[in-house]
């Protein structure tokens, strides 16, 4: 499955703006997607370092127009928690040396509607 296909769009609300100062973001994602998919889209899409990912399936519900009956569809949710803090790592080199290599992840996203 692509990244496009994986993210659908993201959740704009009062609980999900608060969760972005804690790297935590909240997407409509594909239903057939796992928590694996979803971690390689952001981190693809948005190249972000992903810590966790947290799915919840949510249910569809009975909505009503005059007096027909019907039923909204169910959705997948993933929130997202990202390292806002990516730090270099460092490893010892031929010779003993050691070796800083600067990983070029970004701290938050900035197609995020919410951000």
């Amino acid at each position: 499955m692509l990244p496009e296909e994986v993210i659908i769009k993201p959740i704009v609300t009062e609980k999900s703006n608060d969760e972005i100062q804690f790297g935590k973001y909240t997407f409509k994602v594909n239903k057939k997607a796992t928590k694996v998919d979803v971690k390689r889209a952001c981190e693809k899409l948005f190249n972000v370092k992903v810590l966790s990912v947290n799915t919840i399936l949510v249910k569809g519900k009975e909505r009503r127009v005059g007096r027909y009956t019907g039923m909204t569809s169910d959705w997948k949710k993933a929130i997202v928690k990202i390292d806002t803090n990516p730090a270099d790592q460092k490893y010892l080199a031929k010779g003993g040396k050691e070796t800083k290599v600067s990983k070029k992840y970004k701290d938050s996203i900035e197609g995020f509607f919410g951000a």
